[in-house]
C-alpha cells in the first residue's frame, strides 16, 4: 500500500518525519533507519543489560544492550558493533530471534532482536553522550526482573529468550 501524497517535514540526525495523505486523512510518519537488540549470554550464564538515561522517558531505564543501524549497514554488523561498544562483549553463536515494529502507530522503525550465546568480554567504547552502567544478570534471575523491564525490546528479547530456554 502506499499514500496518495507525502511530503518531508523534517530531517533530523537519526530520524525524519513525513507527513502523508491516505484518502481524507494526513498521517505523520517517523522514520527510522532501524535497530537492533541483543540478548547476551556469557558462560557464566549471565545476560549483560544496560543501565542508561533515556532522555525521553526522563528516567535511566534497564534495558538490553542495542542501538541504531548505521546507513547502509547489515543488521547483523550493527549488533555486534553496538553490544562490543556499549557492553564490551563479543564472539558467541549469534541468530536473529525477532523482527518487529516498535510503534507501527507513528514510526517505521523496525527492531531484530539477536540472541548471542557464549560471548567473552573485550573493551568497550562507548560513544562519547553515552554513560552506561552494565548490569549482568543470571538466566535464572530474569524472570523475576521482568516487572521492573519499562523497555519493550528488552521485555520481548527477554520473554522470548525465556521461552526457548
Amino acid at each position: 500500500m502506499k499514500p496518495d501524497d507525502a511530503r518531508r517535514v523534517f530531517e533530523g540526525k537519526q530520524i525524519s518525519v513525513d507527513v502523508e495523505r491516505w484518502g481524507e486523512r494526513d498521517r505523520e510518519i517517523v522514520r527510522h533507519p532501524g535497530a537492533v537488540a541483543i540478548v547476551a549470554v556469557d558462560a557464566a550464564g549471565r545476560v549483560t543489560l544496560v543501565r542508561q538515561l533515556r532522555e525521553p522517558a526522563r528516567k535511566q531505564l534497564l534495558e538490553l544492550p542495542a542501538g541504531t543501524r548505521e546507513p547502509d549497514e547489515e543488521p547483523l554488523s550493527t549488533a555486534k558493533r553496538e553490544l562490543e561498544e556499549e557492553a564490551g562483549l563479543a564472539g558467541g553463536d549469534w541468530r536473529l530471534a525477532a523482527t518487529f515494529y516498535s510503534t507501527p502507530g507513528f514510526c517505521d522503525e523496525v527492531v531484530r532482536v539477536y540472541f548471542a550465546e557464549g560471548v567473552e568480554e573485550t573493551e568497550r567504547a562507548p560513544q562519547e553522550d553515552e554513560e552506561i552502567e552494565l548490569v549482568r544478570v543470571p538466566v535464572e534471575e530474569l524472570e523475576p526482573l521482568l516487572p521492573e523491564i519499562e523497555d519493550a525490546k528488552t521485555l520481548a528479547g527477554l520473554l522470548l529468550y525465556l521461552r526457548e530456554r
